[in-house]
């Protein structure tokens, strides 16, 4: 694996930007602009993907890195959950739901698989 100088390099932070912006755009339509709660809600916890990202790998150990990692991913679940919420009050349709849910769940992914990673250098 390469070296990591900034948070910036990290795929599953790059993968969180792109699905941020995905999610402010959706959100930021018809009646799913106007639903403050949950719009707002999705907003924050895709934002608290990356930022946690950015925060673990500004911290000062890796123990440190690896519990914002985790924070990340449940983060990641959390958005999960909403993207159903938001396709069942049909905000979202199947295609736009799709669009989220392989988004997040390939950060998701990313993010256990780093955790591993990260993990196992420790021992």
């Amino acid at each position: 694996m390469a070296t990591i100088e900034r948070f910036e390099d990290i795929e599953a932070w790059q993968t969180a930007r792109g699905l941020t912006q995905l999610v402010y755009s959706l959100s930021n339509r018809g009646s799913f602009a106007q639903d403050w709660g949950l719009r707002d809600q999705m907003r924050r916890a895709a934002v608290s993907i990356l930022s946690n990202i950015a925060e673990g790998f500004e911290s000062r150990t890796q123990s440190l890195f690896i519990d914002y990692l985790g924070r990340a991913k449940g983060s990641a679940g959390e958005l999960r959950a909403q993207a159903y919420v938001a396709l069942d009050a049909g905000y979202l349709t199947t295609v736009e739901f799709e669009q989220v849910f392989d988004q997040v769940d390939k950060c998701s992914r990313q993010l256990s698989r780093f955790i591993q990673y990260l993990k196992a250098l420790e021992r």
